[in-house]
């Protein structure tokens, strides 16, 4: 802390050329035509007439003004002044004069640590073929589920042909049971991507049959990439005698969302056994749905 002007620090400057001026003995200190104003007189050097003029008395400085001791004559010449800047403190080195042989390997200290994952816009430094250079964190993160939803039928529906659009799913929420980043959206049976990736699905169909009667049971994953034809991808198939009619079956596949607003998919039924239902359950997870981002697409 100074009080006062604070010095100028390690900033070598060669003054402009000053023309005496006869009977005159002060002048204005410029560098590059700009008004320079040094620490102090000991903080100079200057020459007149080939000899170093001592600092103090034979010159004094006020603020960008440089008076000798005397007005000086017609044939004198200031040879030169330099500015020393602040000679006892190294202060800001001159321009491209550190070298990567002047740091410490340890320049980076650390002092201050992240507690969190970075902000997509703070920077990190990489050496591109050997110029240093910065980059955002989200130009280079990556790795890591950021998505991992996971729904449910919450009641039984009946497994006639038809897409699945009942209102009756939800995000499973009991004990424990919980969800991983954005989640998907569903309306009127579509779930549509809350961002682009490659998605893994998994879907799981439980059936009975309320009369006891033999059952067969498909459920279909169906995906558009134009917002509005299906085609099935993927579907689990249950089978049962009337002794044996509460199965379940799972399946999966992989989608490459590129484009969230035309790219969605669907769950369809198709029984072919009347009677056969599709379970729901509030409380624990009889047919289900979950949709994991496995990374960018």
């Amino acid at each position: 802390m100074y009080i006062g002007k604070t010095p100028t620090v390690g900033n070598f400057q060669v003054c402009d050329a000053i023309s005496v001026v006869n009977g005159q003995a002060a002048y204005t200190l410029q560098v590059g035509g700009v008004n320079v104003a040094p620490e102090s007189a000991n903080h100079m050097l200057v020459s007149l007439n080939g000899i170093l003029q001592k600092p103090g008395s034979s010159f004094t400085i006020s603020s960008s003004t440089i008076t000798f001791a005397s007005n000086l004559a017609t044939g004198d010449v200031i040879d030169f002044v330099q500015i020393l800047g602040n000679v006892l403190d190294i202060g800001a080195p001159s321009d491209d004069t550190v070298t990567a042989a002047k740091l410490n390997n340890d320049i980076i200290s650390g002092t201050t640590a992240l507690t969190a994952e970075p902000a997509d816009t703070d920077e990190f430094l990489v050496s591109d073929a050997g110029t240093l250079k910065r980059i955002d964190y989200s130009l280079i993160k990556g790795g890591g589920i950021t998505v991992a939803d996971h729904w449910r039928l919450t009641a039984s529906i009946a497994g006639t042909d038809a897409v699945i659009t009942t209102s009756n799913i939800e995000q499973a929420d009991t004990n424990m049971q919980g969800n991983l980043g954005a989640s998907m959206s569903y309306s009127s049976g579509i779930f549509t991507f809350p961002s682009t990736g490659f998605y893994l699905i998994l879907f799981k169909a439980a059936t009975d049959n309320d009369q006891g009667d033999e059952t067969q049971f498909v459920l279909e994953c169906q995906a558009t990439s134009n917002n509005s034809s299906y085609d099935t991808i993927a579907q689990v198939r249950t089978s049962a005698r009337p002794e044996h009619n509460n199965q379940s079956a799972m399946g999966s596949t992989i989608v490459d969302v590129t484009d969230t607003a035309n790219r969605k998919v669907r769950f369809a039924t198709i029984s072919h056994q009347a009677n056969t239902n599709l379970g729901g359950s509030t409380s624990q997870d009889y047919t289900s749905f979950t949709f994991i981002r496995l990374g960018d697409t």
